[in-house]
C-alpha cells in the first residue's frame, strides 16, 4: 500500500490551509483513485492499494484552491494547484507539502 500524503499552508498569515478538495487521477488510464478534502489542520493522508499503482504511470495530484481563497474574500489567479508525479514504489509514502498564495505557490516533495 502507497500513502499519498500533503499539507498545505497559507502563505499570506502562516496559517493551515483546510477543506480544500484535492483529486488524485492516474492520467495513463484517467482513472480516479481518490477524491477527498484537506482536515481542518490542513492535512491529508490517503492510502492506497499497491495494486492501483502503475510504476510506468503519470498521476496527477490536483487541489482545487479556488473555494478557499473565495472564503477568505481573496481574488486569485491560480485557482488549482495540480502537481504531477510518478509512483515508481506501489508501497512508497509520497508526501508534497504546499504554501499557497493566492497568485502562486510552493511545493517539495519527499518519497
Amino acid at each position: 500500500m502507497a500513502i499519498i500524503s500533503s499539507h498545505t499552508l497559507n502563505g499570506t498569515d502562516g496559517t493551515h490551509a483546510g477543506g480544500i478538495a484535492v483529486t488524485l487521477t492516474n492520467l495513463n488510464t484517467s482513472k480516479i483513485l481518490f477524491t477527498g478534502f484537506m482536515d481542518d489542520a490542513g492535512r491529508l493522508s490517503q492510502n492506497i492499494s499497491s495494486d492501483e499503482i502503475d510504476p510506468h504511470s503519470t498521476y496527477e495530484l490536483v487541489f482545487n484552491t479556488a473555494t478557499y481563497w473565495a472564503a477568505r474574500k481573496v481574488p486569485v489567479t491560480v485557482f488549482q494547484i495540480a502537481l504531477r508525479f510518478a509512483m515508481e514504489d506501489p508501497t512508497g509514502n509520497y508526501h508534497m507539502p504546499i504554501i499557497l498564495n493566492p497568485n502562486s505557490y510552493s511545493m517539495w516533495s519527499s518519497a
